[in-house]
């Protein structure tokens, strides 16, 4: 069997920036196996697969070890090959996942995808975390990940990940570090070396607790945040009560078959 496959930077203009996804559209579902199997070969932090459905597109993530409940970038990316391969004329698209329904719209090259705030509750700090990222945040927030606050950009910059001791930190998806931004409103960076992503180069999903967090801080609710890996990218944030809307732009590096 050869299927389509795409690769598309996401939170970028350009290739070789932002973050990679694999996109493989499909006529109807594979076993859950073959679809784990085509992400760990893949070998990038998501590779998302969607099937028509009902006026929509069902959409499933993995990385390369599990599938997950939510992810941004891949979901950009997903919208980037429906708009440039599938529907060319279509100005949105909805995709039924996990998490609900998200809807993807563009305005020329800006795309924008409506996904649900998560809110970010004080924690102990596990002594893996501190252990982990190497230095001690000002506190600790917990929803689907970990957040941790830093003072500046710089401490944020600095951080060099014990992945080891950051893998034992089974009880939520990953880590998000944080903190104000020199050039953007605020910085981050996140980790889940449990689910095989050491370091994701720019996570849309983070932003859906990262932007409610930094909105009760700043007292805004419209932001630009960095996310300062080596890739990095940029994610335009707008909170709308229970919603929060991300939006960047993508840029096709790859399209090809695989044979399964």
């Amino acid at each position: 069997m050869r299927l389509r496959i795409f690769q598309i930077d996401a939170f970028t203009d350009a290739v070789f920036g932002g973050n990679p996804a694999a996109v493989c559209p499909l006529e109807s579902w594979l076993d859950d196996a073959t679809l784990q199997a085509i992400a760990n070969e893949n070998n990038l932090s998501e590779t998302a697969f969607f099937v028509s459905a009902n006026g929509a597109y069902a959409l499933r993530w993995f990385t390369p070890l599990a599938e997950v409940d939510l992810c941004g970038h891949a979901t950009l990316a997903s919208a980037h090959v429906v708009f440039h391969h599938v529907q060319p004329d279509a100005d949105s698209v909805a995709f039924e996942t996990r998490s609900g329904r998200l809807e993807v719209t563009r305005s020329g090259d800006d795309l924008t995808m409506d996904f649900p705030a998560l809110a970010a509750h004080p924690v102990e700090s596990p002594a893996d975390l501190s252990a982990g990222l190497g230095a001690e945040p000002q506190a600790v927030f917990a929803d689907m990940d970990y957040l941790a606050l830093f003072e500046t950009e710089a401490q944020v910059r600095a951080i060099r990940p014990d992945m080891t001791a950051l893998a034992r930190l089974e009880e939520r998806r990953g880590v998000i570090v944080t903190a104000p931004g020199e050039s953007a409103d605020f910085v981050s960076r996140f980790f889940s070396p449990r689910l095989g992503v050491p370091e994701d180069p720019v996570t849309g999903s983070a932003h859906c607790m990262l932007a409610p967090f930094w909105a009760e801080r700043l007292g805004k609710t419209t932001f630009q945040a960095r996310q300062v890996s080596a890739r990095s990218g940029t994610v335009r944030c707008t909170v709308a009560g229970d919603r929060v809307r991300l939006s960047g732009r993508a840029a096709q590096y790859l399209e090809g078959t695989i044979a399964v």
